[in-house]
C-alpha cells in the first residue's frame, strides 16, 4: 500500500457505514475469516446420529426453534445428537458423449504425435516444446479466470466488503485527496442500468459491429455479426470522482470517473459459419465526462463528451467454437480487433458525443478540437534484457518499441540481435486533452515462432512536456530487470495566424526528414444531399472517404439513404498547406462505385477568416446536379511552445562547445550559430509516418537558419553562407606527403545526429606506376572503435584522386560528442609501400569543435598522417 494512503486508512474505516449481515441482501463477501482450531485442545469424537425407528413418532419441534442452520455451525437433531449432512451429488459433464469423444480424440492426437515424431526421427524438442506451451497456456487461463471471478464478486459486494477483502486495492478516493467517493452514483447506476442496457446494446450493434466486420474483412474473414447482446445485471462501478475547477473554460464542466466494469454479459456472434461468444467482459480505466456547452435553458447542459483518456485495461473470455478449436492466431486476432475497435469509439482522440439540447449544433459538440501536437523522437535504448535463446545459452533480443498516445499507436522498426538498439524513430500525435494524458512506451522482443515478449515499459505525463516545452531524457524501464530508453519530446501549440507558416517550413530544412507536418487540419463531415443512385430503383448505401496525402479516414455506412447524415470529425497532419489538398469521395458499399467526389485546395483555407469554414455546402463532382456535401474545415499552424529554463540549459550545451573551442570562429559563422541556437527550441521536427524516410543529403552550405531568414531575404542568407565554402581542390599533398582528404562534418542538436560526408581525396602518392592504389575510406568513433561505429565507402579502382561524396550518420548526444573523436583511415586493397600495409594514411578529428554545431558545419581539407598502431 502506498505510504500516502496510510494516514487515510483509519479515517476510511470510520467513514464506512456499518452494515448488518441481515441487510446485505444479495451482497456476496469475497472471503470469510476462519479461526484455525487449537491443536493443543483435545477434539471430542462426535457420534453419528442413530437412524430413527420408522414406528416411532418424532417429537414435535417448538415453533420458536429455527430449522435453518447458520454458517459455521453443526446441525443437530431433535434429541441433541449431531447429524451428518451429506452433500447433494451433481451429475458430471464428463459422462456426456461430447466429453468422451473429446477425451478420446485428445489421447489419439497425443499418441499419434508421439508416433509421428519417432517415425520421422525428429528431435525430442518437438515433443517437449508443445507440452511446455500447453501447460503455460492452461496456467494463464486459470489465472485469468480467477481474476475474473474475483472482479465479478467485487462488483456484487458492498464497498465495505471490497475494502476489507482487498485492502491492497483501495478505491481511487483513498489514494488521491482530490478524488471524492461516489457510492451515491453507484446506487443511481444500479437503478438505471436496465435502461442503459438498451443504449449500450444499440451502441455495440451500430458502431462496434460494422468496424469489427470491416477490420476482419481485411484478413479475408467475412460475415461477422453479433447475434445476441445481453450485458447482464451487474452495473459499472465508480471508484471515485474528480471535478476540475481550475484552468477550465467557464462554458464547460469536466469530471473524471474511475470506472470499473466486471459484467456477467452473454454476447454471441457469428464469423462466417462459426459461432462464438464473449463472456466475463471487464474494463477498467479513467473516463472523462465533459459537459459542454452550458446553456440558459433546461437541461442547462447542451451535450456530453465521454471518452477514456488513455487505453483502459480490457479483458474478456472467448467461448464457443472459436475458442474450442483454438485455431492458431484466430482467437488472438479477434481479441485484438475487438479491443482496437472499442478504443476507436471511446479512447482519445475518439469521443462519444451525446447531444442533450436542440439549441447546440453538432459541429460544436463533434468537431475535433486539438490543443496541440506532441512530437516524439525515440532515439535509442541500452542494456536491454536478452530474451532469445541460442545454442550457447542466452542470446540477444530483436527489440522494437510501441508508442501509444491514447488510441494513437506507432511502432519503430525492429533491430535484430541487439540489446543496445538505435532506432532514430520520429512520430507525432495530436493532443486533444492536456490534463491527464500519458505517452506510453512498450519495448518488445520480436519473435516469429512465438508471441513477442515484453522487454519493459515507460511512460511520460504529457503535461510535464507542455510545461517544459522540450523534454530530453533517459527513462528507466519498468517491469524489467534492467534497461533504459532515450526519448526526446517537444510540444507544439496551434495558432490561427498564417504568417507563422513560413517560419515552421524553414525550420524543417534543418532536419531533412520528409513528411513532417507544419499544420493540423480538422474536418467535420456533416451530411450529403441528393446523391445519385448507384443501382436502378434502389437508394445507395453510402460511406465517405477523405484523405490528405497518404492519410485516409472513413465514415460509417448509412443504409438505403441518398441524403445521409454522418456527423463525424477527423484530424489530418498537413506537411505544407500551400501545395496539398483534401480529397473527398463517396462510395456505395454494395457496388463499390464512386457516387460523388470533391477536392478542396488547402491554400484557399489560409485566406479564410480564422482559417476555417463552418457548415458550408460544396457541389459534388461526378454526381447529380443537386448533389451537395456539407462539411466544416479548420486549419491550425504549428508553433513551438515556450521552453523553460531547465530545458533551455540543455540546449546551452551547444553554446558551451563554441566557448570551449580554441579555434577562432569567423563573425559570420558566429552569427549563423547564434541564429540556429535561437531556433533550436522551436525546430524539433518529427515524421508522421513509420518508419521515416530521409531525403538525399543536401549541401551543408545551403542550409538556412530559420531565424536568420526572418531578418534577411532568403537569397541574401544563402549568399552569405556560400561565401565561406571551402575550395573544391587543393594543390598540396599535405605535410607528410600522403595526400589530403576533404570532409564535411555537421551535428544537428535537434536530431542528435552527426553527419559525416567524405567528398574526395587528392594527391595520394604513387610509389609504383605499375601498382596504382584502389583506395577506400573507413570511419570509427573513438574511444572504443566499436563495430557499430564502423562506416566504409566503396572502393575506387586505380585512382590517386578518388571522389566519393558518400554520407554517413551517427546517432550521438551532445554530452557524448564533446568527448568523441572521429578516426578517418584511407586504405587500399593493394599493398602500400614496402611493408605491404593496406593503410595509406589516417587522421583523428576531435568533435569538440564549434564549427561542427553550426548550420554550415565544418567543411575542410585535412592532411593525412602516417599510420598509428591501435592501442
Amino acid at each position: 500500500m502506498p505510504s500516502r494512503a496510510k494516514p487515510r486508512l483509519s479515517m476510511l474505516m470510520n467513514q464506512l457505514p456499518y452494515t448488518d449481515n441481515s441487510s446485505l441482501g444479495s451482497s456476496v463477501p469475497l472471503a470469510d475469516f476462519v479461526v484455525p482450531p487449537d491443536t493443543d485442545e483435545e477434539v471430542p469424537i462426535v457420534p453419528l446420529a442413530e437412524l430413527p425407528n420408522m414406528s416411532e413418532v418424532p417429537p414435535a419441534t417448538p415453533p420458536s426453534t429455527s430449522t435453518a442452520t447458520t454458517p459455521g455451525t453443526t446441525p443437530t437433531t431433535a434429541n441433541g445428537t449431531t447429524a451428518v449432512v451429506k452433500p447433494r451429488t451433481t451429475t458430471s459433464d464428463d459422462n456426456s458423449i461430447f466429453s468422451v469423444l473429446y477425451s478420446a480424440g485428445k489421447k489419439i492426437a497425443i499418441v499419434g504425435g508421439i508416433y509421428l515424431v519417432g517415425y520421422m526421427g525428429w528431435s525430442v524438442a518437438w515433443l517437449i516444446a508443445p507440452v511446455i506451451l500447453s501447460v503455460a497456456r492452461d496456467q494463464m487461463a486459470k489465472t485469468s479466470q480467477k481474476k475474473r471471478e474475483i472482479a465479478k464478486a467485487s462488483a456484487l459486494a458492498s464497498e465495505k466488503d471490497v475494502i476489507l477483502a482487498r485492502i491492497d486495492e483501495l478505491p481511487a478516493w483513498v489514494y488521491f485527496p482530490d478524488v471524492e467517493r461516489a457510492e451515491w452514483l453507484n446506487k443511481i447506476l444500479k437503478q438505471v442500468w436496465p435502461n442503459a442496457n438498451h443504449f449500450a446494446r444499440t451502441l455495440v450493434k451500430e458502431t462496434i459491429e460494422p468496424n469489427v466486420a470491416l477490420a476482419l474483412s481485411q484478413y479475408k474473414m467475412n460475415g461477422f455479426r453479433f447475434d445476441r447482446i445481453i450485458l447482464g445485471t451487474i452495473p459499472p462501478r465508480i471508484g471515485g470522482v474528480k471535478i476540475y475547477d481550475k484552468n477550465v473554460d467557464r462554458n464547460e464542466i469536466i469530471m473524471d470517473l474511475d470506472l470499473f466494469y466486471a459484467s456477467d454479459c452473454d454476447i454471441n456472434f457469428y464469423l462466417g459459419g462459426m459461432k462464438g461468444g464473449i463472456k466475463d467482459f471487464q474494463i477498467h480505466g479513467w473516463v472523462r465526462v465533459v459537459m459542454k456547452p452550458l446553456i440558459r435553458s433546461m437541461p442547462l447542459v447542451g451535450g456530453l463528451q465521454i471518452f477514456f483518456l488513455n487505453n483502459p485495461n480490457i479483458d474478456f473470455n472467448l467461448v464457443g467454437v472459436i475458442d474450442f478449436m483454438d485455431m492458431p492466431g484466430l482467437s488472438d486476432l479477434l481479441r485484438r480487433i475487438i479491443v482496437e475497435q472499442i478504443g476507436n469509439v471511446m479512447v482519445l482522440p475518439n469521443k462519444l458525443p451525446i447531444s442533450l439540447s436542440e439549441e447546440v449544433s453538432a459541429v460544436s459538440l463533434k468537431m475535433p478540437e486539438p490543443e496541440g501536437l506532441l512530437r516524439i523522437h525515440v532515439v535509442e535504448a541500452k542494456n536491454l534484457m536478452k530474451k532469445d535463446i541460442s545454442v550457447l545459452g542466452k542470446g540477444k533480443s530483436d527489440p522494437y518499441a510501441i508508442i501509444n498516445v491514447g488510441a494513437q499507436e506507432f511502432r519503430t522498426q525492429i533491430i535484430d540481435n541487439n540489446v543496445n538498439p538505435k532506432w532514430d524513430y520520429w512520430c507525432e500525435a495530436p493532443v486533444f486533452i492536456e490534463m491527464g494524458q500519458w505517452v506510453d512506451m512498450q519495448l518488445m522482443d520480436s519473435d516469429d515462432s512465438k508471441k513477442d515478449e515484453r522487454l519493459g515499459r515507460a511512460s511520460i505525463d504529457i503535461s510535464s512536456v507542455i510545461k517544459k516545452g522540450v523534454l530530453d531524457t533517459w527513462l528507466t524501464l519498468e517491469e524489467a530487470k534492467h534497461g533504459d530508453l532515450h526519448v526526446r519530446l517537444q510540444w507544439y501549440k496551434l495558432t490561427a495566424d498564417p504568417n507563422d507558416l513560413q517560419q515552421i517550413l524553414l525550420e524543417t530544412q534543418l532536419l531533412r526528414v520528409t513528411t513532417m507536418s507544419s499544420a493540423v487540419l480538422s474536418v467535420f463531415i456533416d451530411s450529403a444531399r441528393h446523391l445519385k443512385q448507384a443501382r436502378s430503383n434502389s437508394k445507395p448505401d453510402p460511406y465517405l472517404v477523405c484523405s490528405v496525402n497518404k492519410q485516409k479516414k472513413q465514415t460509417a455506412m448509412i443504409l438505403r439513404d441518398d441524403s445521409p447524415v454522418w456527423e463525424q470529425g477527423f484530424t489530418f497532419l498537413v506537411t505544407n498547406p500551400d501545395n496539398e489538398c483534401l480529397n473527398v469521395k463517396i462510395y456505395d458499399q454494395k457496388t463499390g462505385n464512386d457516387i460523388g467526389q470533391y477536392t478542396y485546395t488547402l491554400s484557399t483555407l489560409l485566406k479564410q477568416f480564422n482559417m476555417e469554414v463552418i457548415q458550408q455546402p460544396f457541389q459534388l463532382q461526378k454526381s447529380g446536379p443537386e448533389s451537395k456535401l456539407y462539411m466544416s474545415l479548420s486549419l491550425r499552424i504549428l508553433k513551438a511552445g515556450e521552453i523553460d529554463k531547465e530545458s533551455e540549459a540543455a540546449l546551452e550545451q551547444v553554446a558551451a562547445l563554441a566557448r570551449s573551442s580554441s579555434v577562432k570562429t569567423p563573425d559570420a559563422t558566429v552569427a549563423a550559430f547564434q541564429a540556429v541556437k535561437d531556433t533550436q527550441a522551436n525546430s524539433k521536427r518529427l515524421s508522421a509516418e513509420s518508419p521515416i524516410t530521409e531525403e538525399e543529403p543536401v549541401n551543408a552550405a545551403a542550409v538556412i537558419p530559420a531565424s536568420a531568414s526572418l531578418e534577411k531575404p532568403i537569397s541574401e542568407v544563402v549568399s552569405t553562407v556560400l561565401t565561406h565554402r571551402m575550395p573544391e581542390s587543393t594543390s598540396s599533398a599535405g605535410e607528410h606527403g600522403l595526400g589530403r582528404i576533404q570532409l564535411s562534418i555537421i551535428y544537428s542538436a535537434q536530431r542528435q545526429k552527426l553527419d559525416v560526408t567524405i567528398h574526395k581525396i587528392m594527391h595520394i602518392p604513387l610509389r609504383d606506376p605499375s601498382n596504382i592504389p584502389d583506395p577506400y575510406v573507413k570511419l570509427y568513433l573513438l574511444p572504443g572503435r566499436s563495430k557499430e561505429s564502423k562506416r566504409k565507402t566503396a572502393t575506387i579502382k586505380d585512382n590517386c584522386n578518388p571522389t566519393y561524396d558518400a554520407s554517413f550518420e551517427y546517432l550521438i548526444s551532445i554530452a557524448e560528442l564533446r568527448h568523441t573523436e572521429l578516426e578517418v583511415t584511407v586504405c587500399t586493397h593493394k599493398g602500400f609501400l614496402s611493408s605491404g600495409s593496406p593503410i595509406i594514411g589516417m587522421r583523428k578529428i576531435s568533435l569538440d569543435d564549434s564549427d561542427i554545431t553550426t548550420p554550415a558545419g565544418l567543411k575542410s581539407w585535412f592532411d593525412l598522417q602516417p599510420e598509428n598502431k591501435h592501442e
